[in-house]
């Protein structure tokens, strides 16, 4: 069973063992933009649920990337800014966007699971 959560949005999130959150964009989210040509990474600093933070263009279409939950930004991979790319080929692992550290660290159960991630996807599928 995966450890990742996600968000109706299509961006995942795994909890870290320092209590911070790695932020990045789905599989699904990432064929869906095509090929990622840049990425506009948040500022650290406190970010409400929602709030637009973070906004990945690609050759199809820009997409913004909304805060999952309540908290303070901490990381940004700065790597994204010579190598966007790295969202294309590793969506999962080093193309994450950035980590936050939570108000409420039991806040990421609230979010969905990998079977409603999935459910999600296939729903999107069929519409």
């Amino acid at each position: 069973m995966s450890d990742l959560r996600f968000t109706v949005d299509h961006e995942w999130l795994r909890a870290e063992t320092d209590g911070s959150v790695t932020v990045g964009i789905t599989p699904y989210a990432q064929e869906s933009l095509g090929d990622v040509v840049f990425v506009q990474l948040p500022d650290l600093q406190a970010y409400t649920q929602h709030a637009e933070v973070s906004v990945v263009e690609s050759v199809k279409a820009a997409s913004s990337i909304n805060m999952p939950l309540d908290g303070d930004v901490v990381e940004v991979n700065s790597a994204l800014d010579a190598t966007p790319e790295l969202v294309n080929e590793d969506a999962l692992g080093a193309g994450w966007f950035f980590r936050f550290v939570p108000q409420d660290a039991n806040a990421i159960h609230g979010l969905l699971d990998q079977d409603a991630y999935d459910r999600l996807i296939k729903a999107n599928a069929e519409a």
